[in-house]
C-alpha cells in the first residue's frame, strides 16, 4: 500500500514544498502577542488544508487562556485497527538576533538543499510530512491503514501551558491507543535511529536587590552591593567548575544510571571533537560521562538570561540595585519537576548573602521526562521500517530536549508516543540561520507511508495492553 503513496507523494513534492514555504511565511511565535496575526494565519492555513485533503471533524480546539489547537480526523478503518494520534505544532520560537540571520527569518531561502527559515526545523518541515502523507493516502487509497487523530498543538514552545485545560475538556475526543510525533528528530540521515525519549523540564524566574535604588558608581562603588556582582556570584555556587550540579537534593528520585542506558548512548556514535567544533567551543562537562551522555542521560541546571543595570549604547556609571534571571531544569527519569525546582529555589535561598532578597517568578511544577517502553508495538514497528528502509539494526537514543505533550499525554490519557522527526541535531533550532534539509523533507515522504502501512499490520489490541 505505502509504494503507491510514496510515489504519488514524490510526484506531489513541488507543490507539497511549496505549501510548506506558505506555512514558514506564517510568523506564529506563541511567546509574544506581537505575532498573533501570525498565529491565527498559521491556524487558518492549516485549518484550510485539513478540509480539503479531505479530514473529517476539521476544526479548532481552544485552550483556556492559551492558543487553540487545529484537529482533525479520520477513523475509517474500522475498530480492531489502532486509532494513532499525531502530533505536531506551529508555533515557534522567536527569531531574535534578527541581524545574525542570513536572510529574513520569515522568508524562507532555499541554498545548498536546505530551507532557511524559523520554524523549518522545528517543527514546521516534520509537521508537513505527517500531514501530507495522510494526504497521500487519502487521495491515493481512499482511507488511511490505521484510524487517525491529528492534532496541531499551538504552544509547544511555550512549554505547553493550556494543555491541561485543553485535555480536560476534549478527553473523549482525544482518546487514542498511542501517538506518533513529528517532533523530536532522529529517523532522517544515514544512520538508522530509534528516538525513545526525552529528558523533563521545569523553569525559574527570580530577581535579586541589594539597595532599593541604583545609585552613582563613583558614590557607592565599594561600599554598596552591586546587583549584577552577586547576582553573578549567585548563580556560580549551582554548578562546581566542571559543570556539576552542587544542588542539594536535586536528582532525588532519579532512576540509577546503568550500564545499559550507557551501552544505549553508545549504540549512536558521536565524534566529540566534531561535536565541540560545529560550536566554536572548547570541551567541558563532567568527565565521568561522554558528551551524549551529558546532554540526554543527565539532569542539567542552565542559566537561560542574565540582565540588569545599563545595556543600552555607551556607558552609564551605575551600581545597579537589581538583577534578574531565569533558569532551567532538564530532569531525568525519576526526577519530580515541583521537587527539582524546589531544591533549585532552595539552594538559591540558601546561598544569597546577608543584605541580598529574592523574588521568584514561576510557574509550579514542570514536564517529566518520558521513555517509551521497550516492548511497545510502536517502538517495533519503527525499528522494522528504519531497518527495511536504511538496513541494520537502529541506534536508540533520547532527545535532550523536552516534548511536553510526550508526558501529559501518557499520564492524563494513558497514551505512549513515539518521536519520529525528520529534524536533526545540527540545524540550528531556536537559533539564527535555522534550517531544514530538503533531503529530510523527501527522505520523510518515503518513512511516513511505510510506519503507517507498519502500524496498519497491527490490531489495537496489540495496544491496549500496553494501557496504563
Amino acid at each position: 500500500m505505502s509504494e503507491r503513496v510514496i510515489d504519488h507523494l514524490a510526484g506531489q513534492r513541488d507543490a507539497i514544498l511549496d505549501r510548506l514555504l506558505t506555512l514558514i511565511r506564517f510568523p506564529s511565535v506563541s511567546t509574544d502577542p506581537a505575532f498573533d496575526a501570525g498565529m491565527k494565519g498559521a491556524r487558518e492555513f492549516l485549518l484550510d488544508r485539513l478540509h480539503g485533503m479531505g479530514m473529517q471533524d476539521v476544526r479548532l480546539l481552544d485552550a483556556p487562556g492559551g492558543q487553540p489547537a487545529v484537529y482533525g480526523a479520520w477513523t475509517g478503518a474500522g475498530p480492531d485497527k489502532p486509532t494513532i494520534m499525531i502530533y505536531g505544532h506551529y508555533d515557534v520560537q522567536p527569531a531574535d538576533p534578527l541581524d545574525l540571520w542570513t536572510s529574513p527569518p520569515f522568508q524562507p531561502a532555499i541554498r545548498d538543499g536546505r530551507i532557511y527559515a524559523r520554524g523549518a526545523s522545528d517543527v514546521k518541515g516534520s509537521t508537513t510530512v505527517a500531514i501530507e502523507t495522510i494526504a497521500g493516502f487519502l487521495a491515493v487509497e481512499g482511507g488511511c491503514p490505521i484510524n487517525v487523530k491529528l492534532f496541531l498543538e499551538g504552544e509547544e514552545e511555550v512549554g505547553s501551558p493550556s494543555l491541561p485545560g485543553l485535555i480536560a475538556e476534549h478527553r473523549a475526543l482525544l482518546r487514542a491507543d498511542a501517538m506518533l510525533s513529528a517532533d523530536g528528530g532522529g529517523a532522517a540521515g544515514a544512520v538508522p535511529v530509534l528516538n525513545i525519549g526525552c529528558r523533563g523540564i521545569c523553569a525559574l524566574q527570580f530577581s535579586l536587590r541589594t539597595a532599593k535604588k541604583d545609585a552613582h558608581s563613583g558614590k557607592v562603588g565599594g561600599a554598596m552591593r552591586n546587583a549584577l556582582h552577586e547576582m553573578a556570584r549567585l548563580i556560580a555556587t549551582l554548578h562546581d567548575e566542571k559543570g556539576r550540579v552542587l544542588v542539594e537534593g536535586f536528582e532525588e528520585g532519579a532512576l540509577p544510571f546503568t550500564n545499559a542506558l550507557r551501552a544505549e548512548s553508545a549504540s549512536f556514535p558521536l565524534d566529540e571533537a566534531a561535536w565541540y567544533a560545529e560550536f566554536g567551543a572548547a570541551p567541558f562537562g563532567d568527565p565521568a560521562y561522554t558528551v551524549r551522555e551529558r546532554t540526554t542521560l543527565r539532569p542539567t541546571v542552565e542559566v537561560n538570561g542574565m540582565w540588569g543595570g545599563y545595556t543600552g549604547q555607551g556607558g552609564k556609571t551605575v551600581t545597579p540595585a537589581e538583577a534578574h534571571a531565569k533558569l532551567t531544569m532538564r530532569l531525568i527519569p525519576g526526577q519530580d519537576p515541583a521537587a527539582a525546582q524546589a531544591a533549585v529555589k532552595a539552594h538559591l535561598e540558601a546561598h544569597a548573602p546577608a543584605g541580598v532578597d529574592l523574588a521568584f517568578s514561576y510557574r509550579p511544577g514542570g514536564t517529566r521526562a518520558f521513555t517509551l517502553a521497550a516492548d511497545h508495538p510502536l517502538r517495533a514497528a519503527a525499528a522494522n521500517v528504519l531497518r527495511q528502509a536504511k538496513g541494520g539494526q537502529p541506534a536508540v537514543m533520547r532527545l535532550g530536549g523536552t516534548v511536553p505533550i510526550t508526558t501529559m499525554f501518557q499520564e492524563e490519557l494513558g497514551i505512549d508516543s513515539l518521536m519520529f522527526g525528520m529534524a536533526s541535531p545540527d540545524e540550528d533550532a531556536h537559533a539564527p540561520n535555522e534550517f531544514f534539509r530538503l533531503s529530510s523533507l523527501e527522505e520523510g515522504l518515503r518513512l511516513w507511508p511505510m510506519l503507517l502501512s507498519e502500524l496498519g499490520t497491527m490490531r489495537a489490541a496489540d495496544f491496549r495492553r500496553m494501557a496504563r
